[in-house]
């Protein structure tokens, strides 16, 4: 298990302070996982934000193209799509699977999957950090520091392997638990490959909880052993919904992967809701 570093605080010089604190050198050529960001989605953190930490370590920006349609499934795209959202104008950007063939790293134990196809471009790189945004996904349940691993590192090819449980042509309709499995695997591959030289900066509450035996909250009082756990958010989150649910009107339904909900509400324009909010 490990020590893990928690700040409520979260600023690019928060992430650097706590890279700091954590005591390790990332050694060799680093590789910096960030999700580039999908056109149009305003939901994930960008590049100014993580200037000042990148910087530090003395990174390169990487990322994989996707197995679906859309801006970053194939290589042209995706690297327009990098500069675009900032990335090329602060970093140099490596997409590790931009030319085949992909690398394959074997998962002797693994429970679904026992190949993890990745960019094969990871040879290039001695250490990684991951970056990642914490959010509700629709099919991983919650997108984070796991998702970056696997599915992030994964090839196009590597991630319908992934989500098809080892059957990339049922890329959507694969056993859920079986593909949440299948993630869990592939990411244990990513970590084995680096041998320890790998480190994380998530909103990810879920590997907080699998990775850590102590979290260490920093503000500006000094550190301090954290008391709250995941459930902590859990019931926030149910508080919030119960409360919605007794409005006279309001629905929201329990959200089967996230921290956020969405309710209906007994109104159907703006006006009628500003209304109804009076």
């Amino acid at each position: 298990m490990s020590k893990v570093y928690f700040s409520k605080t979260i600023t690019p010089e928060k992430v650097a302070q706590l890279y700091d604190l954590v005591g390790k050198k990332l050694p060799g050529k680093v590789a910096v996982k960030v999700h580039s960001g999908e056109k149009g989605n305003q939901n994930s953190l960008r590049p100014d934000f993580w200037k000042t930490i990148i910087d530090q370590v003395g990174g390169t920006v990487v990322e994989c193209n996707t197995a679906y349609d859309g801006e970053r499934n194939v290589t042209e795209r995706h690297v327009r799509l990098m500069a675009d959202h900032g990335w090329s104008k602060y970093f140099p950007v490596d997409l590790l699977d931009a030319e085949g063939p992909d690398k394959v790293l074997d998962i002797p134990n693994g429970k679904v999957i026992q190949k993890n196809y990745v960019g094969k471009d990871i040879e290039a790189y001695d250490s990684m950090l991951v970056l990642s945004h914490f959010k509700g996904h629709p099919m991983g349940g919650y997108g984070g520091a796991i998702k970056q691993l696997s599915i992030g590192v994964a090839s196009s090819y590597g991630k319908a392997y992934i989500h098809g449980a080892g059957v990339p042509e049922e890329l959507w309709t694969a056993d859920r638990d079986a593909f949440l499995e299948s993630m869990a695997d592939a990411a244990g591959s990513v970590v084995e490959y680096f041998k320890g030289n790998i480190l994380f900066a998530s909103h990810d509450h879920e590997i907080v909880q699998t990775v850590a035996n102590r979290i260490i909250e920093i503000n500006e009082h000094g550190c301090f052993d954290k008391l709250g756990t995941y459930e902590e958010y859990i019931e926030r989150r149910n508080c919030l919904i119960d409360g919605l649910n007794k409005i006279d009107g309001v629905y929201s339904p329990i959200p089967m992967g996230a921290f956020y909900t969405v309710a209906k509400l007994p109104v159907d324009d703006s006006d009628k809701f500003c209304a109804w909010c009076l």
